[in-house]
């Protein structure tokens, strides 16, 4: 089976656990809403004003694209910042009245303000398989890039500054082969599995299969101006994967697990 490869190093990255603030915790790749992200921005896919999603042809077949990831990071540190909120509200919250900026006699910036701690991943590769039905959308893809004439924004993966580095974006063979070992790399395992038409799993096999269960984001429709997302139930792997037939990058000995989004 022929799938497009992708090959990203990040020197740095955070790619933000929902819900967490003061301290705001990083997975350690990013979930498929994030690199759906980056495939929207080189493919010039642009959100509508009063449209649920973007009509663009392009985002309808992106709808059906089967998602692989898996990296690897080198450490973890964490930054120490100030969120600043410039809204009448909150400025007032701190300074009772819009025009004061004074505390205790001191001139200080406006707005309200909150320290944050945020844990940042350095040394970030990552490995990113893509299927799907049409082979020349995925030939578009490719083409996009290295073709920056669509891009809306400098291509990042995370934060609007953690910028990538493409290492590779090319086609390559997969393999169905028998998949055991640890392979030092953490994986999205997802509970759906996209098995193609040759390959049949056994019903227990996500049940048994190591890693921390999450649910994570894919796609999302805007209602009210609030992105809501689908979600899809994922294990976050870094241990052994055993007892799984499966598609195989050989040149890599890295295993592909698709992920069915509902496309």
């Amino acid at each position: 089976m022929k799938a497009l490869k992708i090959k990203i190093y990040q020197p740095q990255a955070h790619y933000r656990i929902p819900f967490t603030y003061q301290r705001r915790h990083t997975y350690p790749i990013p979930p498929y809403s994030t690199f759906i992200g980056l495939l929207c921005n080189i493919l010039g896919i642009r959100n509508l004003e009063g449209k649920e999603e973007p009509s663009d042809q392009n985002y309808h077949k992106l709808k059906k694209i089967k998602i692989s990831i898996c990296g690897t990071f080198e450490s973890k540190t964490t930054e120490y910042t100030w969120f600043r909120n410039l809204s009448k509200e909150s400025h007032n919250s701190r300074f009772v009245y819009p025009e004061n900026r004074y505390i205790s006699g001191l001139l200080e910036h406006p707005g309200g303000q909150m320290p944050v701690l945020i844990d940042i991943l350095n040394n970030v590769n990552l490995w990113i398989y893509l299927y799907h039905e049409s082979e020349n959308f995925l030939e578009n893809i490719k083409d996009a890039f290295s073709n920056p004439k669509n891009w809306i924004y400098p291509l990042h993966l995370g934060r609007a500054e953690d910028w990538i580095v493409l290492e590779k974006v090319d086609f390559v063979e997969i393999k169905i082969s028998d998949i055991s070992g640890n392979f030092k790399k953490f994986f999205w395992i997802p509970k759906e599995l996209w098995t193609g038409n040759n390959l049949q799993l056994r019903n227990d096999w996500f049940e048994k299969a190591s890693g921390l269960l999450y649910k994570i984001p894919t796609f999302y429709k805007l209602k009210n101006g609030i992105r809501n997302f689908e979600y899809i139930d994922v294990k976050l792997n870094s241990e052994e994967i055993y007892d799984l037939k499966f598609y195989l990058d050989e040149e890599e000995k890295i295993p592909v697990l698709f992920a069915n989004l509902g496309g």
